[in-house]
């Protein structure tokens, strides 16, 4: 509103202080286009027909002027009024300050043209009429004798138009105001609602309400602005889900091995303490659970270091295809005992600089992982790739493969596409995480290729540039 009242009010200012100067500028200009055509039809010629006479008659009278031509001598050459007691030549005016008689009958503005002027023009009051007039006048060089021109024209229209044009501009006014009105009610309530809306049910998000939904609306810019808060809700819930899974689980890791500690030391002290061979056997249950606590610890501890970027590498150059071999052979119970068939593909050399103990923790889980799903009397592919740039060492089993909504989430601590919790006696659940967190501090590229029902391929490259 307050925009439309500010065009409106340039626009009145221009109807009301500009158009008079701009109505007399262009009133003079017509003169001047009847001066040219009254020479063109009247002195220009070498002799002046009835037609030419005419011509320079209709002229003057379209356009609401008087007109009157002398030559040298003062005389009338020509003369035309359309005014009648309105036009100034008929009777005595004043021009520059200057008392003038009738131009009727002498040319009393000759000396207007004197030190090379050749055209004049003046707003002048006609007393006698009460009216603005303007006055006109251009001396002719023609081949013989010099002539002057005179044309005089009222300028009584230039209030009646102000005052159409105030008229129309109250009308204007009210009309653009509604207008204007209606348009902002009606914009305003379509880009606010939405805004309105987004703001409650932000209010609802910072109570952990991830069931909400943004609508927004029918504009670009509030749609882009409810899809980001609807993805930003959805990963909100995913990190409260994980969050809840990470707290539950690991209060199950570490209160299960509590348990078992606090058990047995009980055992011990009420019933094994004094039979050597049953204290022993509880004293190694108790080893064992303080090792896995341990080594829970450390392993969080580790994951925290390299996920905040304080974990220094220990980077040395090694070969990469004899690392993957290492580890296979260290695996070949784990696959003898789940009848597991191993194909592993390497090249004869790959020389890699890297922190050999991590990626060899990598490799391993990647096997482990491979082994843990995978059913009796199936394949396990390991290869290690030489692509001249680079090294890439792929794990895949022919297990029940992960669904394709779960797979960015698989790096997660924690993260279980089975959400029935219950703790590895072989690991601590961390696995791919440290992966994550390992081949994160390398820069290296990895990834999970994965079909239900076909099993998954865990892959990860590194770069033998920096080998150089």
């Amino acid at each position: 509103m307050m925009f439309a009242l500010g065009i409106l009010a340039i626009l009145g200012l221009l109807q009301t202080v500009m158009i008079q100067p701009y109505y007399r500028e262009n009133k003079i200009s017509m003169m001047q286009e009847v001066a040219d055509a009254i020479e063109a039809s009247i002195i220009d010629k070498p002799y002046t027909t009835i037609t030419d006479v005419d011509t320079a008659v209709q002229v003057v009278v379209d356009n609401n002027a008087c007109a009157i031509i002398y030559n040298e001598k003062g005389d009338v050459v020509y003369r035309k009024d359309s005014l009648g007691v309105a036009c100034i030549f008929s009777q005595p005016f004043t021009y520059a300050q200057v008392s003038y008689d009738s131009l009727d009958t002498t040319n009393s503005l000759a000396s207007e043209f004197i030190g090379g002027i050749h055209e004049v023009s003046k707003v002048i009051t006609n007393d006698r009429v009460n009216q603005e007039m303007i006055l006109y006048g251009r001396k002719i060089n023609a081949e013989l004798q010099n002539y002057y021109l005179y044309i005089n024209s009222p300028v009584e229209l230039l209030q009646f138009t102000v005052q159409i044009f105030q008229a129309q501009f109250v009308v204007l006014t009210i009309g653009v105001l509604v207008l204007s009105l209606i348009i902002s009610i009606f914009f305003s309530q379509r880009i606010s609602s939405p805004i309105v809306d987004i703001r409650k049910n932000v209010k609802n998000l910072e109570l952990a309400d991830y069931s909400i939904n943004f609508e927004g609306g029918s504009f670009t810019e509030t749609k882009d602005l409810a899809d980001s808060l609807n993805a930003a809700t959805q990963k909100l819930s995913k990190v409260d889900e994980l969050r809840k899974d990470l707290i539950a689980n690991v209060s199950h890791d570490i209160k299960t091995p509590l348990t078992m500690i606090k058990a047995y030391a009980e055992m011990i002290q009420d019933i094994s303490g004094n039979i050597p061979e049953k204290r022993e056997e509880h004293l190694s249950v108790i080893v064992q659970e303080a090792e896995y606590l341990d080594h829970l610890v450390t392993e969080l501890s580790e994951l925290s270091k390299m996920q905040s970027g304080t974990y220094d590498l220990n980077l040395s150059q090694f070969d990469l295809a004899v690392k993957v071999k290492e580890i296979v052979r260290l695996c070949q119970g784990l696959f003898e005992q789940h009848s597991l068939h191993c194909e592993l593909v390497t090249p004869d050399r790959a020389l890699v600089s890297a922190d050999e103990t991590k990626i060899g923790q990598v490799i391993y889980n990647y096997i482990s992982n491979a082994i843990k799903h995978s059913e009796d009397h199936t394949n396990i592919y390991i290869t290690c790739q030489d692509f001249g740039d680079t090294v890439r060492v792929s794990v895949q089993d022919e297990g029940p493969g992960i669904p394709e909504a779960e797979i960015e989430y698989i790096w997660d601590r924690y993260y279980k596409i089975d959400k029935g919790f219950k703790r590895s006696t072989k690991g601590t659940g961390l696995g791919l995480a440290i992966v994550k967190a390992i081949l994160d501090t390398h820069g290296a590229h990895y990834g999970v290729e994965s079909q239900i029902g076909r099993g998954s391929c865990f892959w990860f490259e590194l770069t033998k540039e920096d080998a150089k």
